[in-house]
């Protein structure tokens, strides 16, 4: 492959990866899960709340280390540096299920929120031996549950998370078979809870 093609891919890669990183990707897709179980506008509100927990909270925790010099980007490349990211995921969305189940958001909305946090303590137990895709494992899990509680029909979103895949190998971040492992534990996740 030619320079001018490698980098090309490179930058094809990058975008896709920033695009469809975690945090929009549950923005999203807890936003379309939380408007499913509830059938009615209040669902965008729980979802929003998911998203917050799952997503927006671990993010901006991230990007404050990455503005104290902690990390270099968002992507944290050095497995073992990941182990606190896990924890503020696994507080933040431990932290915003018990809000919901007080609040008595739908089910639908409470199961992923569980399937996510399941999915995070089998992330940080993995890592702590081999280097699993944290974003390969969100956007199968965002799909695969979207699917779940809205519609089979978007099991056909499935290629999001397969470019998703594609761009942390194509990166160099991950190698097929870590990006592989964490589709299938996303999709494992969320079929456990909601299938």
């Amino acid at each position: 492959m030619s320079a001018g093609a490698t980098q090309k891919t490179t930058g094809v890669a990058r975008h896709v990866t920033d695009v469809l990183q975690p945090r929009n990707l549950l923005l999203a897709g807890m936003t379309g899960i939380g408007l499913a179980a509830a059938g009615h506008w209040t669902g965008i509100l729980w979802g929003l709340l998911g998203a917050l927990c799952a997503g927006i909270v671990p993010a901006a925790y991230i990007e404050w280390e990455r503005r104290r010099g902690t990390w270099g980007d968002r992507h944290v490349v050095d497995r073992g540096q990941r182990a606190p990211i896990f924890l503020v995921i696994l507080g933040s969305i431990g932290t915003g299920t018990p809000a919901m189940v007080l609040g008595h958001a739908p089910r639908g909305i409470l199961l992923a929120m569980v399937a996510l946090w399941a999915m995070t303590v089998v992330l940080l137990t993995v890592n702590t031996v081999w280097k699993i895709s944290v974003d390969s494992a969100v956007a199968s899990a965002v799909v695969t549950l979207t699917a779940l509680v809205h519609s089979p029909w978007w099991i056909a979103a499935y290629p999001v998370a397969v470019a998703v895949c594609w761009s942390r190998v194509a990166l160099g971040y991950h190698t097929a078979a870590q990006t592989a492992a964490g589709a299938a534990l996303g999709a494992a996740s969320a079929a456990a809870f909601l299938g």
